[in-house]
């Protein structure tokens, strides 16, 4: 008997393996090493209340919307230079995924 096919990751399933580690999607939770992603879309970069940010978000000067997210995702230092964030995503498929949970948070 042949084993049912995988179903693929949905967007929370990937926001927590891949992001929960660090961020949290409500404001009640304890800040981790990022700052909370709840409502992030629509919000101007570097300004979560209770999240102190690197030097260099003091000039970001943008809304995070699906493109900035999308640049984010994939080459954080890119996007804002000196940004402490690691994490990279490469598939486009992944991070669309990702970017659609977010917005399911607003």
């Amino acid at each position: 008997m042949p084993l049912p096919a995988a179903k693929p990751p949905d967007g929370a399933t990937l926001f927590k393996q891949q992001c929960a580690t660090c961020h949290t999607t409500n404001t009640s939770d304890p800040v981790r090493q990022g700052p909370s992603l709840s409502k992030v879309v629509g919000r101007h970069a570097g300004k979560a209340d209770g999240f102190k940010y690197s030097a260099g978000f003091a000039g970001a000067d943008f809304v995070w919307d699906d493109a900035r997210l999308d640049a984010w995702l994939t080459n954080p230092q890119e996007v804002i230079p000196g940004a402490v964030m690691a994490y990279r995503q490469a598939k486009p498929e992944t991070r669309a995924m990702i970017i659609a949970y977010l917005k399911e948070l607003n």
